[in-house]
């Protein structure tokens, strides 16, 4: 069965025997988001990937990129915007999103996954889009906040996606479900490292290998940009009590991928009640598990998981959240979200397994 490019519902599938099946495209496949996003999808039960755009490997083969994808693809990037597709995906760096919308029309009925910030915030959330008919009206997109653990029902009936980013994501399954509970009154003191691969692939002096190796270092303290959406998520949750002050501090890390972060505060709830409280606010979210026992990276690298562990230190809560900043960070999210939005498993092409070792 293909979405029917007509309705924003998917078309009625009459035979069994054909399963659904979404078709995508992807602006800007070559950096590290695009690489994962493909990675996922050739190997997704239900897409069909119609284009992965480029203009700088226009005509390449994927895998010439992509190492990892030599012998899973023989798609090639292309220099063409297709209009026959279902849903668009942005793998573009931040501010080039709305570039990309205010040069090149889009179809109305084609929903949009976009992995920059440039939508993820309340005002930035509408956005007025060419469209490719005769229409002079431009069309209104509304941008849904893409965090399944906050926003599920929404995004199961949403036409466009802002993709959370990978420290927002870390930190809010950490912080969630005491929001939800109005308990985070006191101050909340971060500290969270991340790979190398969450600068992206363009070199500069702190994501070159011969700085970054043997190395650890501070940035943004107090003032990373990703506080701005975790504020409106605990809001969101909590909006009858003020949040306390969130106190982050974000380490560049010497591996390659994944983000560790370690949240304390004050709490008056004792262990048993914190992992109860937790436990059952990701009840039915399949991808964020919580759990006693100690965890690692090697647990979450290359899945679209978050574990969360939670301990008490006298009247300190001390929550601990590990994820893939690729996946669940960003291109597994963003197909999390697309299987919400057209009514799939949301677990499709997603089970993963980690590194481990």
């Amino acid at each position: 069965m293909h979405y029917n490019h007509n309705t924003t519902e998917p078309a009625l599938n009459t035979d069994p025997e054909k399963p659904i099946t979404v078709r995508a495209g992807i602006i800007g496949g070559a950096g590290y988001t695009g690489g994962e996003l493909l990675r996922i999808l050739i190997n997704h039960p239900h897409v069909e990937i119609a284009f992965i755009h480029s203009n700088s490997n226009t005509g390449n083969y994927v895998y010439e990129v992509h190492t990892d994808l030599f012998g899973e693809t023989d798609l090639k990037f292309s220099g063409e915007i297709s209009d026959d597709i279902d849903v668009l995906f942005l793998c573009v760096g931040h501010g080039d999103a709305k570039k990309f919308l205010d040069a090149v029309p889009v179809a109305p009925q084609v929903k949009i996954i976009d992995l920059s910030q440039d939508f993820r915030l309340s005002h930035n959330s509408k956005f007025q889009l060419k469209t490719i008919t005769a229409d002079p009206e431009p069309t209104l997109r509304q941008f849904v906040y893409g965090l399944p653990e906050l926003n599920r029902e929404a995004i199961r009936t949403a036409k466009n996606i802002a993709n959370p980013g990978c420290f927002a994501t870390c930190l809010q399954l950490g912080l969630l479900p005491l929001a939800s509970k109005a308990l985070l009154t006191h101050e909340v003191h971060i500290t969270a490292t991340t790979g190398s691969t969450g600068a992206g692939q363009s070199l500069s002096p702190t994501s070159h290998f011969t700085w970054r190796n043997d190395n650890l270092s501070v940035y943004k303290a107090f003032d990373h940009q990703h506080l701005n959406e975790i504020g409106e998520s605990l809001k969101q949750l909590q909006p009858d009590t003020a949040v306390g002050t969130l106190n982050f501090i974000p380490y560049r890390g010497d591996f390659t991928r994944g983000i560790i972060a370690s949240i304390y505060t004050d709490c008056d709830l004792t262990e048993e009640e914190a992992t109860a409280l937790y436990t059952e606010y990701y009840a039915g979210h399949p991808f964020t598990h919580v759990t006693n026992r100690n965890i690692d990276l090697k647990q979450i690298v290359n899945t679209n998981k978050c574990f969360i562990q939670v301990k008490k230190h006298g009247n300190k809560l001390l929550i601990i959240s590990i994820m893939d900043n690729l996946l669940k960070g960003a291109s597994g999210q963003a197909v999390q979200n697309m299987n919400l939005l057209f009514g799939l498993d949301e677990t499709a092409g997603l089970r993963l397994k980690a590194v481990a070792f």
